[in-house]
C-alpha cells in the first residue's frame, strides 16, 4: 500500500519517497503523514510513502524488499533517478540505507539524495551512545531497542550490513544529509555513519542538534526547531530536484 501527498503548488517533476520508522515493528503511513504532509509543502514536491511489512509477522528482509519494490515502481512510473529524493527516520533511516546498498549492489539506478532523520544503523545497539544517551533520552530506550532488532533479525546476524548499515561499505551512494539529536541513545548510529560515508567518498552533511530527542521533526506544528529541521531538509532536496 502506498499514498501520495501532493501539495497544491507541487513541481511538476520531482519525489519525496519517505520510509517511516517505528522499530521495524510500528508505525505506517498515517502516523507519519502529518510530518511528510509538511516536508512536501516545504519542499514544493509530491511525495510517497508506503507501508512496508512490518516484524515480527514479517521480518528481515521483508521490509527491504518492499523499499526497493517501490523504488523501482517510481521508475516505472517514469520518474527518473535524479527525480527522486529518498529519506527516513529512525528504522526509517536504517531501511533508507539498506534499500540504497541493495539497489548499488545490484546496479540499479539511485535516487538523486538521501534525507536520513536520527537513522537507526546499528541492530547490534552496542554503541557508546546506547549507554551515555540513556538517562536523557525521553523517546527510545534500550531495552525496547534490543527487543525490536531481535523481532527483525529473526535469528539472523544483526551486525550485516542490510541490517546493520553502519558496517556496510557506503561507497557509491548518492549525497545525504543526516539529522540527529544529542539527547538520542541513536547519536552515535549517525555520527559513526557520517565517518564512514566520508571515508567511502560520499558527499554527506551532519546536522547535530543540541538538547533535540529522537525524530523530533515529529512534532513540527508544534516544535519551532522541529519547523526549522523540516525547512531544512526541504531546502536540502529542493536543491538536488528542484
Amino acid at each position: 500500500p502506498g499514498e501520495w501527498l501532493v501539495p497544491d503548488e507541487a513541481a511538476e517533476r520531482g519525489v519525496i519517497y519517505y520510509l517511516h520508522g517505528g522499530g521495524y515493528v510500528l508505525g505506517s503511513i498515517k502516523s507519519h503523514r502529518h510530518m511528510i504532509a509538511e516536508l512536501a509543502e516545504a519542499a514544493g514536491l509530491r511525495a510517497l510513502m508506503i507501508d512496508y511489512r512490518l516484524a515480527p509477522e514479517h521480518p528481515f528482509p521483508a521490509a527491504i524488499d518492499d523499499a526497493v519494490t517501490a523504488f523501482n515502481w517510481l521508475l516505472a512510473q517514469g520518474h527518473e533517478p535524479k527525480e527522486i529524493v529518498i529519506g527516513g527516520d529512525s528504522a526509517g533511516g536504517g531501511l533508507t540505507l539498506a534499500a540504497l546498498l541493495k539497489l548499488r549492489d545490484t546496479d540499479s539506478p539511485l535516487p538523486a539524495c538521501a534525507l536520513l532523520l536520527s537513522p537507526w544503523t546499528d541492530l547490534t545497539n552496542t554503541v557508546p551512545s546506547r549507554e551515555s544517551r540513556a538517562e536523557d533520552d525521553p523517546t527510545l530506550s534500550v531495552p525496547h531497542a534490543i527487543e525490536n532488532a531481535l523481532a527483525y533479525a529473526n535469528g539472523q546476524d544483526l551486525s550485516q550490513p542490510l541490517i546493520s548499515p553502519m558496517n556496510a561499505d557506503l561507497s557509491g551512494l548518492p549525497p545525504m544529509v543526516v539529522q540527529v539529536g544529542t539527547m538520542e541513545i541513536l547519536l552515535d548510529d549517525s555520527l559513526r555513519l557520517v565517518e564512514k560515508a566520508k571515508a567511502g567518498g560520499v558527499d554527506v552533511r551532519l546536522d547535530v542538534w543540541e538538547d533535540l530527542v529522537h525524530v523530533w521533526q515529529y512534532y513540527v506544528q508544534k516544535v519551532p526547531e522541529a519547523e526549522e529541521a523540516v525547512d531544512e531538509l526541504a531546502a536540502y532536496a529542493r536543491s538536488f530536484v528542484g
